[in-house]
């Protein structure tokens, strides 16, 4: 197996970058199209997440793989930027390491918020769009599947997911508390029905949050989730209206470009306000214009502003780590034992037959060259067959013996010796 991932997250890239090489679901399915006509000979699966955009790519061989360089080459094409703009802010890994690097991932040790759920899930559906593309994928779906499993494990042998805390439980058990000491007398307004906006609803629910109003450009979706709440519903035309009237925004829309321009923010609220507005902008891209932090009594805060909370949470979790890592490394190990095997095996069974072939042509040849009794054909064929298991039987147990995940050392260099196919 060859395995390339590159990709940016919140470790190393800023909002602004990130906003830059987010896809949706329908984005990601025209990606994942053209990768297919530009590299036919590799698999591919695009994440993109809130915090993260990770490109994979998977084949038997070297030559049917692009190089991390021509992958970021692709993306910064497909996002109508130069790669040398974004190369500093992105990520590559191969082989052993993007295995490790996907099941961390899977797991939620890299996540922004240590232990949170919502990453499996968008692991699973990121596959799910590469299998819905048609294009076959068989040794991606061994490398997802087996994350998958991965993640399970960490859930359960460790303590990494108990008391789990979610980007949204940090933005309003955290940031509102620095605004407001009450929710109970202000006016919440949820921009976007999704599953983010339905967690967060929960989180202000909990810290005596009433006044809801619920504003989606599918009018469906969000009566909803405010019936759910016992919110109200706002149509999408009366955003500014409502911004004006709110003291506590949550945007969470899947919108491509700001949905609150600094304009738009200008013409119903006025360039100030007498009480405080806290925006809580956990959209990529953006939703809030970010020019509308510097107003006064604007309090802007967006995922990047998570990032310090983040980190105390990290480091509460920090005692399950290594039992979590351990798990990690046994499941990356074993993954590749298991690719080896299944390689090895195919090539030690090409490579006897080969040999048998060889030994069952020339003996034919000498039997029907001698005239011998059929004890003395039994001893000579007992011989070559002697022979041949001798000759084979270093080059086997060195295969056997090699711990290489079959992309390339001597798994690689028997088959090109002895010209044997995939």
């Amino acid at each position: 197996m060859n395995l390339h991932v590159i990709g940016c997250s919140h470790h190393r890239s800023s909002v602004s970058v990130r906003e830059k090489l987010s896809f949706t679901p329908d984005q990601v399915k025209t990606f994942l199209d053209k990768f297919h006509s530009t590299f036919p000979g590799s698999e591919a699966v695009l994440i993109s997440t809130c915090n993260r955009t990770e490109l994979y790519a998977a084949g038997k061989s070297t030559e049917g793989v692009p190089t991390s360089q021509q992958m970021i080459d692709f993306l910064a094409t497909e996002r109508g930027l130069e790669s040398g703009d974004i190369s500093s802010n992105l990520f590559t890994h191969q082989d052993r390491a993007a295995i490790g690097h996907l099941f961390r991932v899977a797991a939620s040790l890299d996540s922004m918020v240590i232990g949170e759920a919502q990453i499996l899930s968008q692991v699973k559906q990121a596959y799910q769009l590469a299998v819905d593309t048609g294009h076959k994928i068989p040794l991606t779906h061994q490398v997802f599947q087996t994350a998958m499993k991965v993640a399970k494990r960490v859930a359960t042998e460790t303590d990494i997911h108990s008391t789990r805390v979610s980007v949204p439980s940090v933005a309003v058990n955290v940031l509102t508390g620095e605004i407001f000491e009450r929710l109970d007398n202000k006016r919440i307004l949820i921009l976007g029905a999704g599953e983010m906006a339905e967690e967060t609803l929960t989180y202000l629910v909990a810290k005596d949050g009433k006044d809801i109003v619920v504003i989606n450009r599918t009018r469906s979706k969000a009566e909803s989730l405010a019936a759910q709440f016992n919110g109200q519903v706002a149509d999408w035309e009366e955003l500014g209206q409502q911004v004006a009237a709110a003291d506590l925004i949550v945007s969470t829309t899947s919108a491509k470009e700001p949905v609150v321009t600094d304009q738009l923010f200008r013409e119903f609220s006025g360039s100030s306000r007498q009480q405080p507005l806290l925006v809580l902008d956990l959209a990529i891209p953006r939703d809030f214009d970010s020019k509308i932090g510097d107003l006064p009594n604007i309090f802007l805060y967006t995922l990047d502003d998570l990032q310090k909370q983040c980190e105390k949470n990290r480091k509460s979790r920090q005692s399950q780590w290594p039992k979590a890592e351990k798990i990690i490394q046994q499941e990356t190990a074993s993954f590749f034992q298991d690719v080896h095997r299944r390689n090895s095996g195919q090539t030690i069974a090409q490579l006897k037959q080969q040999a048998n072939g060889v030994k069952d042509a020339e003996l034919e040849r000498l039997l029907n060259r001698l005239n011998l009794s059929p004890e003395e054909e039994a001893e000579i064929e007992q011989s070559f067959h002697r022979l041949v298991n001798k000759i084979l039987h270093p080059p086997l147990k060195s295969i056997n013996a090699d711990k290489n995940d079959g992309s390339g050392g001597l798994l690689e260099a028997m088959k090109r010796l002895f010209q044997l196919g995939d």
